[in-house]
């Protein structure tokens, strides 16, 4: 007979997006399993562009300097000319500011981000359990039953909640029978990951940028022996991947026959697909990451979008596990999947301009500070406020402030945790919002518990004496409203979950 087992959320996949939602759901003490069909982790260095918004989000799960620990920023560009001369180059970096902490373009390869991913579910109490497939599942009302099966055979878990983060090939996907519109970008390429002799690993090797025939890049994946190869090959045929294979592809490409690759550790010839899922929720199941989108790898926003994903999903399953009204999930697709949209259209844009002028500067619009939710249905204003200032919907950008017994803090700071942060500016104190759980109340200014003397906060939110700003656990604003607004905030924390407490006291 099956085993059967109980919890309240599936993860179908143990990739960035599976783990970032399972320390998401961990540290706010729901109960979840997440189950890979792989035996073992992922190898491959694929997704190694960590962006600043990424960063971010990594600071909050306490991983952040880990992740950096893993990597480093991006090499110079070395652009090697047909008659063997190069140059070197390297895209501008903007230097870190009080409001955008994490500028720096960050790689890292993905099996180093997952490892660090995984190291940290572990001190949360949780673990992936590997070779463990998802073979079916039904939808009921009020739950969902998957059926598994591992090493010690079938499994039936009945869970609240299914979440296929699965893959460009999700089985979720499929069994949902969600379309996967999109196309096909004709461009096949090489990624690898190998040990090869007669390269200086200081700078990114470049050859025959803009031909698509001639062209291949050597990256030095930053604290690792590897170079990661990346190529452009023929859409039809196949390729040798073998060390010996790879050595001929780059002496081809390059005209030299002293780079000699002695050792494959990982290797994938692909083709390049921009596709984006009809649908992200189908009743008590949804899809995230690479299930839900898939790009080129031009602008490394894939293993990001799929990370931002999950934090965006985590907390609003928590919520509604909680107690929250379920429609709460319906904003997942409505802010989520417009982000794929545009980033799918900023991939494929890049690609293009990879293949006719081989150019992979890698500028501001790939960084996802500007991303957000401005206008839809989790963003109030409730203020009298300048069109050109923070809105509901933006992130919440970071501070300097000093908190009453004389210390440093930062905006970052307060909002650091699962939780909600509702900051009452100079608000006076009669206003003030009557506590409750999962909400952390601050009053700024000469009466309450932090400090803006330098007038940081002010100007990084455009706040006025007696406006309060209501930040959500992914760090997006979630409220600006003043003094005379305060019962249409009562209306959104009740309406995310945030239901009045019967006990006055602290937050």
């Amino acid at each position: 007979m099956d085993r059967t087992s109980a919890t309240d959320v599936l993860i179908c996949g143990a990739g960035a997006a599976g783990l970032t939602l399972g320390i998401d759901l961990a540290r706010r003490g729901v109960s979840f399993r997440i189950i890979e069909k792989l035996e073992v982790p992922f190898a491959g260095s694929r997704g190694k562009g960590i962006k600043p918004r990424t960063q971010e989000i990594f600071e909050d799960l306490q991983v952040v300097d880990r992740v950096v620990a893993a990597g480093g920023i991006y090499p110079p560009d070395r652009e090697y000319r047909s008659d063997g001369s190069f140059q070197d180059s390297a895209d501008p970096l903007s230097s870190p500011t009080p409001t955008e902490p994490y500028l720096l373009p960050l790689m890292v390869p993905q099996f180093l981000t997952e490892g660090v991913l995984r190291t940290r579910l572990a001190e949360l109490g949780a673990q992936v359990e590997f070779a463990t497939e998802l073979i079916g599942f039904e939808q009921e009302q009020e739950s969902v039953t998957a059926q598994v099966k591992s090493a010690t055979g079938l499994e039936s878990i009945r869970a609240s909640f299914l979440v296929g983060a699965d893959g460009g090939r999700s089985f979720v996907r499929h069994a949902l029978g969600i379309d996967f519109p999109g196309k096909t970008l004709g461009v096949r390429a090489v990624v690898a990951d190998v040990i090869v002799d007669g390269l200086s690993n200081d700078v990114w090797h470049r050859w025959g940028d803009g031909d698509m025939a001639r062209q291949i890049f050597l990256c030095p994946l930053r604290r690792t022996e590897m170079f990661q190869i990346q190529g452009p090959v023929p859409m039809e045929g196949d390729v040798d991947l073998s060390p010996e294979g790879l050595t001929e592809l780059i002496a081809v490409r390059t005209a030299r026959r002293d780079i000699i690759v002695r050792e494959v550790r990982w290797a994938s010839a692909f083709q390049m697909n921009a596709r984006l899922a009809g649908k992200y929720r189908q009743g008590r199941i949804f899809i995230c990451g690479d299930a839900a989108h898939v790009h080129p790898p031009t602008g490394g926003q894939g293993l990001n979008t799929s990370i931002q994903d999950a934090y965006n999903l985590g907390w609003k399953l928590a919520a509604v596990l909680g107690g929250a009204p379920d429609s709460l999930l319906d904003t997942y697709e409505e802010e989520r999947r417009p982000i794929a949209q545009d980033m799918l259209g900023l991939t494929t844009k890049l690609l293009q301009a990879l293949r006719e002028r081989g150019d992979m500067h890698r500028g501001k619009e790939v960084q996802q500070l500007g991303l957000g939710y401005p206008g839809l249905s989790l963003a109030l204003n409730a203020a009298a406020r300048d069109g050109k200032l923070l809105a509901a919907g933006d992130r919440a950008p970071d501070a300097l402030l000093q908190g009453r017994a004389g210390q440093s803090l930062r905006a970052f700071g307060l909002f650091k945790g699962p939780h909600w942060t509702l900051l009452g500016y100079h608000a006076p104190q009669e206003t003030s919002i009557a506590a409750r759980h999962n909400l952390h109340v601050h009053q700024i200014g000469a009466a309450g518990d932090v400090l803006d003397s330098s007038g940081a906060l002010r100007e990084a939110y455009g706040l006025r004496p007696g406006d309060w700003v209501l930040v959500r656990p992914d760090g997006y604003v979630g409220a600006i409203v003043d003094s005379t607004n305060l019962p249409r905030l009562e209306e959104y924390l009740q309406g995310v979950g945030l239901a009045r407490t019967t006990a006055a006291g602290t937050s």
